[in-house]
């Protein structure tokens, strides 16, 4: 199916490029290094699960991240966008995926009775990093739209059960337990081991340690709507999270004392207004996002 959806997407392009061409292509004109990929149309919209079908055909294996109309807004994103905000023709949703050479831009408009899948290639996301934010507004039915309210405080994922959020005036706690079949492994005698040997270790705890790092942002951070100032993106650039992000010295220092330890943080920042942000991992299939209100 996906092979098929590929292929129709690749006849589509051709087809579609004369009505993308109404959606202000020349949004792009301005910005030599960025260019329409490509356009997908449903005469009749993207019914059932087909957007989503059509969207993974085009952009492969990596994750479409949604992009935030509050969030922090790159440069080059933005000669993309500012034209078809500022259009009749709004747009309906906006997604990027950016594991590929270049970033890739797609824009879902409504297209008479019909929709179109708009896909603009980026040169690069050029925002500078800022300090991290919380927005100040948060409005239960945006920020938690997929998920359901289970309790007066509580929120569970409309697909994900085992994915929850406790909210309250002073904390938000995210959590999200799936019993690993291998959890990290603790060497009682890392102490006594060659610095060569302690070294492997330490990259290879660094490895699983940035996977789960990426687990929690599709968990906690893509699962939700407008809660940081910080897109979706942000959050896996180097420049953006590298003073938040657990060091390889942190790491050694955890594994000599020889003793598995409850929790191992991998992202703690203070936002600007105060609150404290904290991911979290037993490494045992267990990862929690604490927000901390001062």
């Amino acid at each position: 199916m996906r092979k098929f959806l590929a292929a129709c997407a690749l006849v589509l392009v051709s087809a579609a490029m004369a009505s993308a061409a109404s959606t202000k292509p020349s949004a792009t004109n301005g910005a030599s290094s960025n260019k329409i990929y490509g356009a997908v149309e449903a005469k009749d919209g993207f019914v059932g699960g087909r957007l989503f079908d059509v969207l993974d055909s085009v952009g492969g294996t990596g994750t479409w991240m949604e992009w935030d109309v509050n969030g922090v807004r790159d440069p080059s994103l933005m000669k993309v966008l500012d034209p078809i905000l500022n259009s009749p023709n709004k747009p309906k949703m906006i997604w990027l995926i950016t594991e590929r050479d270049k970033p890739l831009l797609s824009v879902l408009l409504p297209k008479g009775k019909g929709e179109i899948l708009v896909f603009y290639e980026l040169s690069a996301l050029d925002a500078k990093p800022v300090p991290l934010k919380l927005n100040k507004v948060l409005t239960p039915d945006v920020v938690f739209r997929d998920y359901k309210q289970i309790s007066e405080n509580q929120f569970e994922h409309l697909d994900r059960s085992n994915l929850k959020i406790t909210a309250s005036d002073k904390l938000i706690r995210f959590s999200y337990d799936n019993p690993d079949k291998t959890p990290l492994r603790y060497d009682t005698d890392f102490a006594t081991k060659t610095i060569v040997e302690k070294h492997a270790e330490v990259n290879d705890y660094l490895g699983f340690l940035k996977y789960e790092y990426s687990l929690m942002l599709r968990a906690f951070v893509q699962s939700t709507r407008g809660i940081f100032n910080w897109q979706p993106w942000h959050w896996y650039m180097e420049k953006w999270n590298k003073k938040f992000m657990i060091t390889p010295k942190e790491i050694e220092m955890i594994l000599s004392k020889g003793v598995r330890p409850d929790y191992i943080t991998l992202f703690k920042a203070k936002a600007t207004s105060g609150e404290v942000v904290e991911m979290r991992t037993t490494g045992n299939g267990f990862l929690e996002m604490v927000i901390t209100r001062p």
